[in-house]
């Protein structure tokens, strides 16, 4: 039997240390977040982010969320940003009190991490569009870094507020910036438009000892380089059309990757067969640490039917026979 909680375990997961065993992971530990960050909830279900987005339930897609309106753009002009992006007040917020009832509802076993944005590429493309913005990305590119810095600005200053009162045990953030099979960006136009700001994010938590993750969905390796320079120590939700066994060669345990396990790709393979495919995948990318699977339901581990499904459920089995001996 382990004699490391859940919360231990994970812990030295993200700071670079052995495990004792193989961690699971769960996305939700990443959200003590302050109230604000939510925006404006209706009860017809539909919401405005913080950045005034309106946000609806996309009942066809392959995860039900809400996702920013695909008209009516917020933004048409890039250049008039400074006239309708107004982020909140939040000079009457109590943060004590907020930190307060955040550390009263945790549990102590489990991991807390504290994430205090909601991206910066998203909101550029949640307030234009991916046409506007990313031709606002080649055609006003010191626009887009002014936005970029108002937003951060805003960040930098909730962030160390949440590490003061909520007293997190990791730093979070996520801004999707990549599809399953490519990013959106190039390597150069995301260290220049993208990566100086996330840089300052984590620098708060950094300072203040702290290791910190990103999340981050589709084909995503082109930017790791550029990830564990910030100090980033793990990714969440990796998927296989990242080169998996590349990128833990490359980086070992200096960057833990939190898998999100991808039943879609099995095709008629029956049981004993998806039970000995993720024990070979498990065998090439666990060894030495650095490894987490997300925890088992079908939206983290990608299983979005019901053969799907069954077949996450026979790998999250063959994960819990193996885990716990794993390192022996």
């Amino acid at each position: 039997m382990p004699t490391l909680s859940t919360k231990e375990n994970f812990m030295r997961l993200i700071t670079g240390q052995m495990p004792e065993y193989i961690p699971d992971y769960d996305m939700m530990w990443s959200f003590n977040v302050p109230p604000f960050m939510f925006g404006q909830f209706n009860p017809d279900g539909v919401s405005k982010d913080m950045f005034g987005v309106e946000q609806v339930r996309d009942s066809g897609g392959i995860v039900p969320a809400s996702m920013p309106k695909t008209h009516d753009f917020v933004l048409t002009d890039i250049t008039k940003w400074r006239d309708v992006v107004k982020l909140p007040d939040t000079s009457d917020f109590d943060w004590a009190a907020a930190g307060k009832a955040a550390l009263d509802m945790r549990n102590p076993e489990l991991p807390s991490g504290g994430m205090a944005g909601m991206g910066f590429f998203q909101p550029l493309v949640g307030l234009m569009g991916f046409d506007e913005g990313l031709c606002a990305c080649f055609e006003e590119p010191e626009e887009v870094k002014a936005l970029m810095e108002y937003i951060c600005d805003f960040y930098v200053d909730a962030a160390k507020n949440l590490i003061y009162y909520y007293k997190v045990d990791f730093g979070a953030f996520g801004d999707d910036i990549a599809h399953e099979r490519n990013p959106f960006l190039s390597l150069e136009m995301f260290q220049d438009l993208i990566a100086p700001y996330w840089r300052r994010y984590y620098a708060v938590f950094a300072e203040a000892g702290l290791p910190a993750g990103m999340h981050n969905c589709g084909h995503f390796e082109l930017y790791l380089d550029d990830l564990v320079d910030m100090g980033v120590t793990f990714w969440d939700p990796v998927q296989n059309t990242n080169d998996m066994v590349a990128i833990k060669d490359k980086f070992g345990r200096r960057l833990a990757m939190c898998e999100a396990y991808d039943a879609r790709f099995l095709g008629d393979a029956d049981e004993e067969e998806v039970r000995a495919s993720f024990r070979e995948h498990l065998n090439k990318v666990a060894p030495g640490g650095g490894y987490a699977l997300f925890n088992h339901n079908p939206d983290m581990m990608l299983a979005f039917n019901k053969d799907e499904i069954e077949k996450a459920g026979w790998a999250w089995d063959e994960f819990n026979k193996l885990r716990y001996d794993f390192y022996k």
